[in-house]
């Protein structure tokens, strides 16, 4: 394919039926096959429709996310809400032709045993009979979706998205920023009953799909559908046990030092949470103009591939950073296989985040880069993906005083506890979501009261005072999108950030080795499960309790020795 900008993209919407024919076609053709040559060439064949129909999907899911409010894109993506659950099937076809097989082992041999096993898991989440749950469930994100980008706060005079009042959230002067808490909190509060209903249709969907494929439940349904191939509900449970043992504590060490720098009682309200120093978060010190530029810097100087990759996402136009009205929340990075380039989106919005999407997004986009040669187009499992982006954010670390400034010495402290202090809620939310689906038929203020006694475990330095609407009531779950979005999608950050915390501690002791065993595990794509992947690096797995253990200490070490000498 030619090197399009991202805007030059063409989409037109296929004729859904003639897919499904493509597809049954190529699993009949698969099964008919007389030698391993013919089986490999519809393998490939196959390869090829699978980037198209991903490619058309991607285009519309992402130019729907970043302007909500354009007719075309609205219905193109609600066009694909329905057609790719009723593909499900015929993916499920061809998934059984690759299983029986003849040529298996020839195909193992020239392309590994990983999409094997894969497939197996595949074949455990579907049944054409779930396909008008599915069907709702696509419906239900995409209205929770809308619903968070129609966000139009008044604030101070001005109108507001919910990204947009961000950097108000974290301000210095205290009585601005716990007013920005109250206006958001109490936007949420107004559309409460809304986002309890689509909560609540949510969970009696997945509960039904689970139950339908014969399930007691969601739980065992959720973890196949997320792909883990290499760990189940125990080790998750081990990880979150060692979390409360070894990081909340240290967490808690952190906060109780953030309270003493701002004068404030511990434990902290949530507005006075989000104030590291006294004299103000950490801000970038440009435009996103001068960022992307420093950015660029950042990767030209870190290695020969990196500049290559960053400067083609420019050039391509393949970040869309702005935070505009009709754009949906949050950041992602996806992948456009037709043009074998990544994407990415995000909400720049003044905050240390901005930097974090040309590190963090970028981290995503790279590894995606590096890996799009491989067949078949197969991404790392989501937790293997996130170690990419969160230790890009350690990397950039030489580089930080171009994207900060005089606020440098703040970032790099307050980044690291960031990186340390998220675990503990990253795990509350894995922690609520199974409560959740292991009792579907809680009500609202049910699960409200669950993440409000899971707060007092998880992060005990938090005010549960009931100042600010929503937050201080159990109900601040409610803006994590990935709990609407993607069930027991959330554990796989904190497992990621604690071997990204690995490799931060490898890199005080040697930035060349770091790098090196960085690239060893990127290039591998999706190759291998995700312990493997640890493994061939050189890297401790994080259900391994030494290694939450060990990063603790260090990082808490090098916190507590870190100087802030005439920092407020």
């Amino acid at each position: 394919m030619e090197a399009l900008k991202f805007r030059e993209m063409p989409y037109e919407r296929p004729d859904g039926e003639a897919l499904k024919t493509s597809m049954r076609t190529l699993a009949e053709k698969l099964r008919a096959a007389g030698s391993y040559e013919a089986a490999k060439a519809v393998f490939l064949e196959k390869e090829t429709l699978s980037k198209h129909i991903q490619t058309l999907a991607t285009l519309a899911q992402v130019r729907h996310t970043i302007d909500t409010r354009d007719k075309f894109y609205d219905e193109e993506n609600g066009f694909w809400n329905q057609l790719s659950p009723e593909l499900e099937e015929y993916s499920q076809e061809w998934t059984k032709a690759m299983l029986a097989s003849p040529y298996r082992a020839d195909f193992e041999k020239e392309y590994g045993t990983l999409m094997f096993l894969n497939a197996e898991i595949a074949l455990k989440t579907f049944s054409p009979e779930i396909i008008p749950e599915l069907q709702k469930e696509n419906d239900f994100t995409t209205e929770y979706d809308k619903l968070i980008a129609s966000a139009q706060i008044p604030f101070e005079g001005g109108v507001y998205t919910l990204s947009q009042l961000s950097p108000f959230k974290t301000g210095a002067d205290d009585a601005q920023r716990l007013a920005a808490w109250k206006a958001e909190g109490g936007w949420y509060k107004e559309h409460q009953s809304e986002l309890d209903r689509i909560y609540d249709e949510l969970v009696r969907l997945r509960d039904t799909m689970g139950k339908k494929l014969g399930y007691k439940g969601y739980t065992e349904l959720g973890y196949y559908r997320m792909g883990r191939n290499c760990y189940g509900k125990a080790d998750v449970e081990k990880f979150r046990a060692a979390v409360r043992k070894y990081l909340v504590p240290v967490a808690e060490s952190i906060y109780q030092e953030q309270a003493k720098r701002l004068g404030k009682t511990y434990p902290l309200s949530f507005a006075d949470a989000a104030l590291s120093f006294r004299s103000g978060n950490p801000r970038p010190c440009g435009d996103a103009e001068r960022i992307l530029a420093h950015g660029q810097k950042f990767y030209d100087e870190l290695s020969p591939e990196t500049s290559a990759f960053f400067r083609m996402m420019r050039e391509r136009e393949l970040l869309d950073i702005l935070s505009t009205e009709g754009k949906t929340a949050g950041g992602y990075c996806c992948m456009i296989p037709d043009y074998d380039v990544p994407f990415i989106f995000a909400n720049f919005n003044g905050t240390q985040h901005d930097v974090e999407v040309v590190t963090h997004e970028a981290g995503h986009a790279f590894e995606a880069y590096l890996n799009a040669w491989r067949v078949p187009m197969d991404d790392p499992s989501m937790e293997a993906c996130e170690v990419h982006s969160m230790s890009m954010e350690f990397m950039a670390w030489p580089w930080a005083e171009g994207f900060f400034g005089k606020d440098t010495r703040k970032y790099l402290y307050s980044h690291l506890a960031k990186a340390l202090t998220f675990i503990p809620y990253g795990t509350m939310v894995d922690h609520f979501q199974h409560v959740v689906y292991e009792k579907p038929d809680m009500t609202p203020t049910e699960r409200h009261g669950v993440w409000k006694e899971l707060l007092g475990v998880y992060m005990p330095w938090m005010k549960l005072d009931g100042d600010i609407p929503v937050y201080s009531e159990g109900e601040g779950w409610q803006r994590q999108l990935h709990i609407y979005q993607s069930p027991f999608y959330y554990i796989d950050y904190c497992l990621a950030q604690t071997v990204a915390l690995e490799i931060w501690a490898l890199l005080q002791k040697d930035r060349k080795e770091a790098w090196e065993r960085y690239m060893a595990y990127t290039r591998q794509g999706g190759s291998e499960v995700f312990t493997t992947l640890l493994k061939n690096a050189g890297l401790e797995s994080p259900f391994d309790e030494n290694c939450l253990r060990t990063v603790c200490e260090t990082a808490k070490n090098w916190l507590d020795n870190y100087d802030l000498t005439g920092i407020e």
